[in-house]
């Protein structure tokens, strides 16, 4: 086995992905905390030092990037190979001039922001993701593009350290959200909050000086011109695959450029080539990434015996607040088949969540109507991550909402949410209508 490695090293996820956003957001949460905490009693000043943020978000990210590296490093110095790979033929690589022979080739190359040509005019004031977190400093202002997860997270992170922040959404998504009601309430919840439109007409984008000038439609139809000090453009991201040689491996793509792969055996076609993680056009998660790593790297051991791996239930969540999750394949996936149960609960009036100040939100509980079974969730809430885990190895286990209700739920938490909406989806069940 060979492991090569081109490019900035020590993992996606620690270096400009999940942590350090997640610094980013608690130290925006706190800063929340205290400026709200009159509602308390407590009052409270609070100032911002940009500069101590960014240091922080740095210093522990290269924290984690430094454990991720050493988990590389233990690899045998023998066995890693530092290079751009490209493929001459089938099971053939070359590493800038040297040449491999590979019976079986695992593709985990990761993904990179990508920015429309829509910004070509504004290129110098656009920041992507991977850029934020070598900033050393706050912005003064910022456009956020993009209003997935990335970009609300971003986007309420950087509104609450102080930056004059407004989101430009596409379509009228927001996050993983499939339900239609439970968007709703999201939107309303983070519009409450900061400017938000997550169908946003965008009339145009161009220079301000130092700046950018954004055109756009607000929410009443008006034209309006508002100016930001930088761009961030969190639209999407692309499977890091050009300059790989993959039309010389046998591996095929349709007119999209996607590649054919088996999501249970994370093999493209019928080839010697197992892609996994951000590069296979998959949910860029990183426990998901984790897993497609196993199961390519087993199948490429085992080459040309291929077995499936094991997949687990299909959990996202969006680390804003109030925080988003989706269990399962979602509303919108899950009422196209067939007639489904929905049990509902508003975290409005939730004991523990009105104890805490962060009583907002809806959440949906999806079942068949016939068995009972748990099909999925989708919730805006207070503690959504933690109720999402619970409702995945319920979903994963292919439980019964009834099963579900038997379980143990201490009192007060905001889990006693759940069974709300499990008991209105029971009851709608035993009526024996949605």
């Amino acid at each position: 086995m060979v492991l090569i490695e081109h490019g900035p090293q020590g993992t996606t996820c620690a270096r400009v992905g999940c942590m350090p956003s997640k610094l980013l957001l608690a130290a925006a949460a706190v800063a929340y905390t205290a400026r709200h905490a009159g509602r308390f009693g407590i009052d409270c000043i609070v100032q911002v030092d940009g500069r101590a943020v960014m240091d922080r978000v740095r210093r522990e990210r290269d924290r984690f990037v430094d454990l991720a590296m050493a988990d590389t490093n233990r690899i045998p110095a023998e066995d890693r190979i530092l290079g751009h790979a490209r493929f001459t033929a089938p099971n053939m690589l070359e590493i800038d001039g040297q040449s491999i022979e590979a019976r079986a080739v695992v593709i985990a190359t990761g993904s990179s922001a990508s920015v429309p040509s829509a910004f070509d005019a504004v290129r110098d004031r656009v920041v992507v993701s991977d850029d934020v977190f070598a900033w050393t400093t706050l912005p003064e202002s910022l456009a956020v593009f993009g209003a997935g997860p990335l970009g609300i997270e971003l986007g309420q992170a950087f509104h609450r350290l102080g930056v004059r922040v407004r989101v430009f959404g596409r379509g009228g998504a927001l996050g993983p959200l499939t339900d239609p009601a439970v968007r709703a309430a999201a939107i309303a919840a983070l519009s409450s909050e900061m400017a938000l439109d997550p169908d946003a007409k965008i009339l145009a984008v161009r220079r301000d000086g130092e700046g950018v000038e954004v055109q756009f439609e607000d929410l009443a139809g008006r034209s309006c011109i508002e100016s930001f000090a930088l761009a961030l453009v969190a639209t999407g991201r692309h499977p890091n695959l050009d300059g790989l040689g993959l039309e010389n491996a046998g591996v095929s793509r349709d007119r999209k450029g996607v590649l054919g792969i088996d999501r249970e055996t994370l093999q493209c076609g019928s080839s010697s080539v197992f892609i996994a993680g951000d590069a296979s056009h998959g949910t860029p998660v990183l426990h998901e990434a984790v897993d497609e790593g196993h199961i390519a790297g087993d199948n490429a051991a085992l080459y040309p015996k291929v077995q499936t791996g094991a997949r687990r239930s299909r959990l996202e969540i969006t680390f804003c607040e109030p925080q988003l999750t989706l269990v399962g394949p979602g509303f919108e996936t899950l009422s196209k088949e067939g007639e489904i149960v929905v049990g509902e609960v508003s975290f409005e009036d939730q004991g523990r969540s009105r104890i805490m100040g962060r009583n907002g939100g809806l959440g949906h509980v999806y079942a068949d109507p016939v068995s009972g079974r748990f099909l999925g969730a989708e919730i805006v809430g207070p503690s959504a991550e933690h109720l999402g885990h619970l409702l995945a190895w319920a979903h994963q286990q292919k439980l019964a909402i009834g099963a579900m209700l038997a379980m143990p739920i201490y009192h007060p938490v905001v889990e006693e949410g759940l069974r709300t909406a499990l008991r209105d989806a029971s009851a709608k069940c035993r009526a024996g209508h949605p």
